[in-house]
């Protein structure tokens, strides 16, 4: 028996909502956790299954794991032991690798399998391996595991080809306890990188220039524990933006960082969407026709590779011809594939797609490849004519927090059903 959400479009969302915890934050601040001598609290903590598989890899690294609260958790290091990570866990999560740079960081060795996740193309990590090695790490790889080792860690200065968030998140983390400075140069900006560097601050590092290209890490001897509250998750937030443009006649979407979606809502506004925009919150109206954009997906603050996926679901009912570049993961389009099987019609290029609208939508059995592909099948579930029948939603659980759930509070047809595999 497997598990699919099924969607009864044509039924108009009204209301609030809240959004959770950064998912791309928790799962890069559950790691670092791991650097503190004492306890840490970490507060917005969303209900994903990613969580999940951090706590199993904790648990088996000796961490003790306290959930207080639905989104409250605290993690405490004081026994932890460097086991060799090559559980399930591992390879079923992306984030994974951030275990490499938080223990080659406390213990100056690191063994573990090849991460996991989604697949979008290829996702190297060469350029966290070139860090660690920068800071003094030799690395061998054999039979699945990579092996990484230093005597002694030293700071250096590290140019990143490409302003990787994982890379540049995974060498702070290796670099708080190494000697000396440590630069990173062409690092990303991302606001999760903020967020994670916010935690090791308070935990006693000193790390400054994060959010900017260069980020400047002065080695410490000594991490404690602290508390920590997660920014909100501004990928959830844009995903129910879009919902909103999609599928709502007004809808206000909570606890966001507004300049955290500037890319998204500077978009919206040229699709002609009509919204209102307040410190924490953003209320969408419909009933106005969109227009047609084009939209090339860039390293933050650029138009994020994450939203170009739940973006494609609306543009199928803008007015004209939208194109859509994506400059990060070139192979990230096999939603389109999904949306064609429900009437879009989607022409694509390499690492491009073409949209043409408006076009109806009907229902149909379609299956979430990736996390965000999950979730631009239920923005077009929710605007299609009859049944949407979506596969594989483990993808979509590894990201959302009871996704289904807040749309049904807001007037959706939407729920699961378990059927024969």
């Amino acid at each position: 028996m497997k598990e699919v959400i099924k969607i009864e479009g044509g039924h108009e969302l009204n209301g609030e909502v809240t959004i959770s915890g950064s998912k791309n934050a928790t799962v890069a601040l559950i790691p670092s956790a791991i650097l503190a001598q004492g306890p840490v609290t970490i507060v917005g903590v969303p209900t994903i299954s990613d969580v999940d598989s951090l706590s199993e890899i904790l648990e088996s690294l000796n961490v003790e794991v306290t959930k207080v609260a639905d989104d409250h958790i605290i993690i405490d290091p004081t026994y932890i032991k460097n086991v060799t990570l090559d559980s399930n866990a591992v390879t079923k999560l992306r984030a994974s690798y951030y275990f490499m740079g938080a223990l080659l960081g406390r213990f100056g060795e690191v063994k573990m399998k090849m991460p996991g996740g989604c697949y979008l193309g290829p996702r190297p990590i060469d350029l966290h391996l070139k860090g660690f090695e920068a800071l003094g790490a030799s690395i061998k790889y054999e039979h699945g595991l990579y092996t990484i080792k230093a005597d002694e860690l030293v700071g250096n200065k590290i140019y990143l080809d490409i302003s990787s968030v994982g890379a540049t998140i995974n060498i702070m983390m290796a670099a708080v306890y190494a000697k000396g400075r440590t630069i990173i140069e062409n690092a990303a900006k991302e606001p999760e990188i903020i967020d994670v560097a916010t935690l090791l601050n308070k935990m006693g590092a000193k790390v400054r220039g994060a959010g900017t290209d260069e980020i400047t890490i002065d080695g410490v001897d000594k991490l404690m524990g602290c508390f920590h509250e997660i920014i909100p998750d501004r990928i959830e937030a844009g995903t129910f933006i879009i919902l909103a443009c999609a599928a709502a006649k007004e809808m206000r979407i909570k606890n966001i960082i507004p300049q955290h979606l500037d890319s998204l809502l500077f978009k919206l506004k040229e699709m002609g969407v009509d919204m209102e925009v307040d410190i924490d919150s953003v209320t969408i109206r419909n009933g106005r026709k969109l227009k047609a954009v084009n939209i090339k997906t860039q390293p933050y603050p650029g138009f994020a590779t994450d939203l170009q996926q739940p973006l494609t679901s609306l543009l199928t009912q803008c007015v004209g011809k939208s194109a859509i570049r994506d400059t990060i993961y070139p192979e990230r389009f096999k939603h389109c594939i999904e949306l064609q099987r429900m009437g879009a019609d989607i022409e694509l290029g390499l690492g491009r797609s073409f949209i043409n609208g408006p076009t109806k939508l009907y229902g149909d059995v379609v299956t979430a490849t990736d996390l965000r592909c999950g979730a631009s099948l239920v923005v077009a579930g929710l605007i299609a004519e009859g049944i949407t029948e979506i596969h594989e939603v483990s993808h979509i659980d590894r990201g959302y927090e009871d996704l289904d759930g807040k749309l049904k509070k807001l007037g959706a047809k939407i729920w699961r059903e378990k059927i024969d595999a």
